[in-house]
């Protein structure tokens, strides 16, 4: 089977002030299968966001392409969906009007939106907030909010950036099996790019860690082979963080 995404070569370069160049990713290649869970892994400026907006379309690279199904990517599209760390709601609409805020702007149906939000508000567990306003929810349910907007455009691919980022670690831990449970529910194809070691072992199908500071370089590639739902007190995790985060320790 083809891959359904593949990064060949890619080489990022931000010109700043004019004259001044800073090289943000050099030399990734990547291939992710179709419905492939794959977990891009680093450290705070290794250009791991970077990647991600590359495959999204939002920034082109300097060197190298990223096709999907066969053809390049040039800009943004509805067949990736993409979830940021901040929650990009808007605060004037309620959870509704944010979920069928994609469909809306396709001229979809108001009947139809509203069966696919009502679907996907059901899916990420916030059905009974549909006329809530964002100030109104926890950190955990905009996020949720977030996902559900993003499924609620029929993506071929998700594209999540450290979404879960700015919550408590309880939160965290909670939105993570969320996550799974969704996945494995409206199976898609996922890149989800984290800094924490636990989270890329409980979701990846693959982990991709990029080692160092700026230029952001492939480091290794770990198969994560544990049984779904895992269980990170389970010894066959543990050996793999220790191993990732030996092997981490050597290039931050």
């Amino acid at each position: 089977m083809e891959p359904k995404i593949v990064c060949r070569n890619i080489s990022k370069v931000f010109i700043q002030k004019g004259t001044q160049r800073v090289h943000v990713l050099e030399d990734i290649s990547v291939d992710v299968k179709q419905n492939e869970f794959v977990v891009i892994l680093g450290p705070g400026q290794s250009g791991k966001s970077t990647l991600l907006r590359i495959i999204a379309g939002l920034e082109t690279p300097t060197t190298g392409s990223v096709s999907l199904d066969g053809k390049e990517v040039a800009g943004p599209g509805a067949d990736r969906g993409l979830v940021f760390q901040s929650y990009m709601l808007f605060p004037w609409k309620t959870v509704l009007g944010n979920v069928e805020l994609g469909p809306k702007l396709r001229n979809v149906a108001k009947k139809e939106r509203r069966e696919v939000a009502a679907h996907y508000i059901n899916l990420v567990g916030l059905k009974g907030f549909e006329k809530h306003y964002p100030h109104q929810l926890s950190g955990g349910m905009k996020q949720r909010v977030g996902i559900a907007r993003a499924y609620a455009n029929n993506p071929e691919v998700m594209l999540l950036d450290e979404p879960f980022g700015q919550l408590d670690a309880q939160t965290r831990y909670f939105m993570e099996k969320e996550i799974a449970r969704i996945w494995e529910t409206e199976r898609r194809t996922v890149l989800f790019v984290t800094n924490n070691i636990e989270e890329a072992i409980y979701l990846g199908d693959r982990i991709i860690s990029l080692k160092g500071k700026l230029p952001g370089r492939m480091h290794e590639l770990y198969e994560v082979q544990l049984p779904r739902p895992r269980d990170n007190t389970d010894m066959k995790f543990l050996l793999l963080r220790q191993q990732i985060s030996d092997a981490s320790e050597l290039v931050l």
